[in-house]
């Protein structure tokens, strides 16, 4: 029996049980395990780092599903086309336009203040190559929205999708992404250069 964590009550959750089953399954053929506890909060935004393959994608879902959390994510509009977009759709995405500024945090904080729930996550490098800053787009959608940051990570050293600290945006951005930053400065992705 593979060993999920438990989610609190104020979690938004799926309620699908085949999902979960599927969910776990693959976690368990791929050897995968998921570490931590998930925030017993109703709004937060997970970040998922280091982002360095398409196979991070697939152990998100597999996790959002073994989890029977309700997670929505945002992604590149150009996933989102014929014949693919009713599926990334179905699995919680949001198709971000990434050549022009389009007021996307404004639109996430909006989001945040209509919902009673709602956990989004992203992955702040913004892209699979290796790049030298993150885009802080998480940070100032989780000060807007007045929502808690929760670190996660794929660390396919040790075959690990798991939780880490729930950081709370202080208005000091330099000092809290250090934090952010060297919290995965250990944690291993499937290309990590």
């Amino acid at each position: 029996m593979m060993n999920i964590p438990s989610l609190g009550d104020a979690v938004p959750k799926q309620g699908n049980k085949i999902t979960q089953i599927i969910g776990k399954f693959v976690l368990k053929i791929y050897g995968w395990r998921v570490t931590g506890e998930v925030p017993d909060k109703p709004k937060f935004i997970v970040i998922g780092a280091p982002h360095t393959s398409n196979w991070d994608f697939v152990f998100t879902i597999a996790t959002i599903f073994a989890l029977d959390i309700k997670v929505y994510w945002m992604g590149k509009n150009t996933l989102f086309r014929w014949p693919y977009g009713f599926i990334m759709y179905g699995l919680g995405g949001i198709p971000i336009d990434r050549s022009a500024s389009q007021g996307v945090v404004d639109q996430m904080v909006t989001e945040f203040n209509r919902r009673d729930k709602l956990i989004i996550c992203i992955t702040p490098e913004g892209t699979r190559k290796k790049v030298a800053k993150w885009k802080t787009g998480f940070y100032y959608i989780a000060q807007g929205a007045n929502v808690p940051v929760v670190l996660a990570y794929f660390d396919y050293k040790n075959k690990t999708l798991g939780f880490g600290p729930v950081i709370t945006p202080s208005g000091d951005i330099k000092t809290d992404m250090e934090q952010i930053q060297s919290f995965y400065s250990n944690v291993a992705g499937k290309y990590p250069h």
